[in-house]
């Protein structure tokens, strides 16, 4: 599921519903348009989501359309959608420590985790010199203010959900996420080390998918992590992607589901993590 398909379905979805709106007052396009003092293709352009509504065009489609008690909700549906695509230069513009800080309500507050990692080793699980590594990557490409020792300590204090008893974590990882060279060869040491016991928590379960495994419909797709049922956050190149529509949120809970048929647990996946230890020599 890309990013543009997304945002784009649930501004279809919101278009439908204006139209839906419209209808039902009787108004044409054409004469809520000319209402608004618009010009005549801005409505056809709203209803199939190809223009996003400001707060201001759906108060004044509301208003001229003789249901302004929907207002309020059909404008928080679009500042909503708006928020769905967030790039990462928005959030981290004032550095990076503001934006892991600003997870932290959702980690409180979501019981079950669901994690699948395509690229790195999920940040939960991480130890402080892999993160200062994936940071230090990310200040050097997005050109954020650094300060990346105070996001390191950020994010190290909230590992404390993996032993607090109120959590559970489902975790899958590429094996190549094993393999990967982040930080240097002491660095991934420590981190496949420290791995290995964070999977033997008893709020932790790791399942690693063998590069050699068949693939069926479980084919690597982005990285994504599921809090309960209710969201589910997508990790793109340039932004991250926030899904909350039901129908959406199961999507994912069957390819987490497909992907976890295909993984390894227990001794399995320890040998994998170990195998990896080894091929650094």
């Amino acid at each position: 599921m890309s990013s543009s398909s997304s945002v784009q379905q649930a501004r279809q979805a919101l278009g439908q519903r204006l139209r839906e709106v419209r209808k039902d007052s009787g108004l044409t396009a054409r004469a809520l348009a000319a209402l608004a003092g618009w010009h005549e293709s801005k409505c056809s352009r709203i209803e199939h989501g190809r223009t996003p509504p400001s707060d201001a065009d759906i108060r004044a489609w509301t208003l001229h359309c003789g249901a302004q008690e929907q207002a309020a909700d059909l404008i928080a549906t679009a500042r909503n959608i708006e928020g769905m695509y967030v790039e990462w230069r928005r959030t981290e513009r004032t550095g990076l420590k503001g934006a892991q800080e600003a997870a932290l309500p959702l980690f409180e507050r979501t019981r079950r985790f669901r994690m699948y990692q395509s690229w790195v080793v999920p940040g939960l699980l991480q130890t402080a010199a892999y993160t200062t590594a994936v940071l230090n990557t990310i200040v050097n490409l997005r050109q954020t203010p650094d300060d990346v020792a105070e996001a390191v300590a950020v994010r190290m204090e909230r590992q404390h959900v993996l032993r607090s008893g109120h959590h559970s974590f489902a975790v899958l990882v590429e094996e190549w996420v094993l393999r990967t060279m982040i930080g240097d060869t002491e660095v991934m040491a420590g981190q496949l080390g420290h791995l290995i016991s964070v999977a033997s928590l008893p709020s932790v379960s790791l399942g690693v998918i063998p590069m050699g495994a068949p693939r069926g419909s479980g084919w690597p797709v982005e990285s994504f992590t599921m809090y309960d049922d209710d969201q589910v956050n997508v990790e793109l190149v340039s932004a991250h992607l926030t899904i909350t529509q039901p129908r959406e949120v199961r999507d994912y809970t069957t390819t987490f589901n497909e992907l976890s048929a295909i993984a390894l647990y227990g001794a399995p996946a320890r040998s994998m993590i170990t195998a990896a230890i080894d091929s650094l020599g």
